[in-house]
């Protein structure tokens, strides 16, 4: 049973990607060498930092690198803010008796910031801060607060946190909300990978705060049945599809959906599921096919769903505003549209509309 916590910080509780990635170019500008793109830093960035500096300025003595950093960074740190679910997490944490730390690379002094507005300092027992390697760390956390490994769970977003967790004896769970994507977390072989901490809430109290690894790499299917689901080709009056990008779907472009809720006919589920991840209200709503799910190595857990996939139409000038489950959207044309990454089922729909409107079934098209 899980009895004590260890949490990360950035990526893990608060969103602090922008800032750090804004601040990291500005130390590139400083030392004279070309800014990286946001997904370039995702899968560029590692712990120890001082990797990840030597690999790109080893020209540069480190005390300039952090007075560059923190410098800037104290400009640009007023966009950190919590992550969904990790204050209802902690009050769970709290609800249960479960005793909580934090891990973490921090600098104290933006730590103290950033806790003004959010305050998750006063869930935490003690704060470990600064800590650059923290697999060198991890044994006093434990032997300092008599924490016995087998019931304690470490929490974080990065490979580092893993490794950190391995080194430590003690269970690892790797959140999707922060810097490493699905394909670097897979690759560290944490006990669980979540999309984010209210899925990890679920599954503690699903199995009464026990971490079953011989379930399987990140397999957290507590579904006795197939999961159905809704999800829609979006154009607009230009005819033009909406493609997202999410975390859960290793970065690939899709369909906006999600799941049928208990009692929810599948229109009602899809115009809902659209409006909640996209703001998007849709009309002329076409079914186009059922597919089967199962098991995607795509998706970042094990889960078979059933697909349900239509065709809508959302009014002229509408704005699209994500909710956290998407990264990023784009507008393109159908020609365009296979272009992209995208994931299995997105472009089996596609490739479906596409045979369709060759064999003259214009109505799957709403132009």
């Amino acid at each position: 049973m899980i009895r004590n916590i260890i949490f990360d910080w950035s990526g893990t509780l608060v969103d602090d990607l922008p800032a750090v990635w804004r601040a990291t170019n500005f130390v590139f500008s400083q030392a004279g060498i070309p800014e990286l793109a946001l997904d370039q830093f995702r899968s560029q960035f590692c712990l120890p930092f001082t990797e990840f500096y030597e690999r790109y300025t080893p020209h540069v003595p480190l005390p300039q690198l952090e007075t560059w950093f923190h410098g800037h960074f104290r400009t640009v740190q007023d966009s950190v803010t919590e992550l969904p679910h990790a204050r209802e997490f902690l009050l769970f944490c709290r609800q249960q008796g479960l005793r909580m730390f934090l891990l973490s690379t921090v600098h104290r002094d933006h730590f103290a910031a950033q806790i003004v507005t959010n305050r998750f300092d006063d869930f935490l027992e003690r704060h470990y801060l600064e800590v650059r390697d923290k697999r060198a760390k991890i044994h006093d956390v434990l032997a300092e607060n008599s924490l016995a490994p087998a019931e304690t769970l470490f929490i974080g977003d990065m490979q580092h946190d893993i490794e950190t967790a391995r080194h430590g004896g003690i269970f690892s769970c790797a959140v999707l909300t922060g810097y490493n994507n699905l394909g670097q977390l897979r690759a560290a072989e944490p006990d669980l990978i979540v999309e984010h901490l209210g899925e990890l809430q679920q599954i503690l109290q699903r199995n009464a705060l026990e971490i079953n690894p011989k379930l399987g790499l990140g397999d957290t299917r507590g579904d006795a049945h197939p999961v159905v689901t809704v999800g829609a080709l979006v154009f607009n009056t230009h005819g033009h599809v909406l493609m997202i990008r999410t975390h859960k779907w290793s970065e690939l472009w899709g369909i906006p959906g999600g799941k049928i809720k208990l009692g929810e006919r599948s229109i009602d589920a899809l115009r809902r599921e659209i409006k909640e991840e996209t703001n998007l209200d849709i009309s002329q709503i076409e079914f186009v096919m059922a597919q089967d799910c199962i098991d995607s190595k795509e998706f970042y857990r094990a889960a078979h769903f059933v697909l349900l996939n239509y065709t809508c139409r959302c009014p002229d000038g509408a704005e699209v505003r994500l909710n956290e489950e998407a990264t990023q959207f784009r507008w393109v044309t159908m020609a365009e549209a296979p272009q992209l990454p995208l994931n299995q089922p997105t472009r089996t729909l596609l490739e479906a509309i596409t045979l369709a409107k060759h064999m003259e079934c214009g109505s799957l098209l709403p132009l």
